[in-house]
């Protein structure tokens, strides 16, 4: 496949990925010296690898789940030299762990969105002192439960909080 731009390229394999249940992530980045383009980029499963050090000292404040499964799967994507295009250079498929099921993709972490009708919704409560779980749990009724919603309580949390900055 031949893409026009890096970032088109990108989309696409975000955009397979979630049809297929899993998110993904950028990995690293090659480099052309003498142009200062980027020749080779690699996408991979969000739970590519092994996370490097344990977080289990005792200084922590909190213990995070393990999300990484060491799973190899992989797209490259690669700068034509002639052309200022992108083709798909390498794919190495196989999961090491289970994908998310048709019915809860719209869960996953890059499927998850606040719609400019939530952040108004966040924002009129906050001014009324409603707080975010408060204001989560009559959304969720309003837009028929769980699976409707295209958002979780932890992003309104993250939400009201990125706005107390402002």
């Amino acid at each position: 496949m031949k893409f026009d731009t890096l970032r088109q390229g990108i989309s696409f394999y975000e955009n397979y990925g979630s049809v297929s249940g899993f998110d993904t992530r950028l990995y690293s980045t090659k480099e052309r010296k003498s142009k200062g383009k980027i020749s080779l980029k690699y996408c991979v499963c969000n739970k590519e690898g092994f996370r490097e050090t344990p977080r289990l000292q005792s200084n922590c404040k909190k213990k995070r789940p393990i999300t990484r499964m060491g799973c190899n799967v992989r797209i490259t994507l690669k700068l034509i030299n002639d052309q200022h295009n992108y083709i798909i250079f390498s794919i190495h498929e196989g999961h090491t762990h289970p994908l998310t099921t048709p019915n809860s993709v719209h869960h996953t972490k890059q499927s998850r969105n606040l719609t400019l009708a939530h952040k108004k919704y966040i924002i009129d409560n906050s001014c009324a002192n409603i707080g975010a779980t408060k204001s989560y749990r009559p959304m969720k009724e309003h837009m028929g439960g769980y699976q409707n919603m295209a958002t979780s309580v932890t992003d309104f949390k993250n939400f009201k909080e990125n706005q107390k900055a402002y």
